[in-house]
């Protein structure tokens, strides 16, 4: 079943001299389920593509539709909601909030909200994650793994349909960078969520079910990884 569909997007920045295609035309269909990489030089278009796919930045031409709806026919609040409730972020930079304990950080979306923590997910992720021992400390008293594990956790607390994660293992070191995409993988397959990973890493990339190759914008290919 698809679940998201991207049609002729571009994005434009700047005018005249300083004019910027960041993305160039770009269409791709995904099904529910899949896991997919993104891969190219930095520059190529990729976060620039996520950020469209999970309504952060809006497009200068081109349709998105997720569920077979187009994402930017929303008002800004309309899409401020289906942000919070259809799309998990994750970041190389972890954006927890600092006087925030680690199960704050992962029920925030709930919190943001307005609506009441599912308790039994929540207590189901910091057994997956590994962090029920650590679930009062607050992100200073964390390592850089267990702090990336919180974000992950809280892209997921909401079972989202799409989960998009922007080098999330960029600052971390090979043993974490693993378990980080054993996590992802696991919660890809378990809960059905749509995945996608930017990354430079060709050992990750590869674990993917498929490959999209970007470069000045534009999907340059598409290749059918193994996991």
């Amino acid at each position: 079943m698809e679940i998201l569909r991207v049609e002729n997007l571009t994005k434009i920045y700047g005018k005249g001299e300083s004019r910027v295609k960041a993305l160039d035309e770009v269409s791709f269909s995904v099904e529910k389920g899949e896991f997919i990489a993104i891969v190219g030089p930095s520059g190529s278009g990729k976060s620039t593509l996520l950020h469209m796919l999970g309504g952060v930045e809006k497009p200068t031409s081109g349709r998105v539709f997720v569920d077979g709806k187009d994402i930017y026919e929303q008002n800004d609040e309309e899409l401020a909601v289906f942000r919070r409730r259809q799309i998990g972020l994750i970041y190389q930079f972890y954006n927890l909030i600092p006087i925030l304990s680690v199960k704050e950080n992962i029920s925030l979306p709930f919190l943001m909200d307005g609506r009441k923590v599912n308790e039994s997910r929540l207590e189901e992720l910091l057994e997956v994650l590994d962090l029920k021992d650590r679930q009062e400390a607050l992100p200073g008293q964390l390592s850089g793994g267990q702090q990336q594990r919180v974000s992950i956790g809280r892209a997921l607390i909401n079972a989202p349909a799409l989960v998009l994660a922007d080098e999330p293992t960029g600052n971390l070191d090979s043993k974490n960078s693993q378990e980080i995409v054993e996590l992802l993988k696991r919660s890809n397959k378990e809960y059905k969520q749509t995945l996608f990973l930017i990354t430079h890493d060709e050992n990750i990339a590869l674990q993917a079910e498929r490959i999209i190759f970007l470069d000045d914008g534009k999907i340059l290919r598409e290749e059918v990884a193994g996991r």
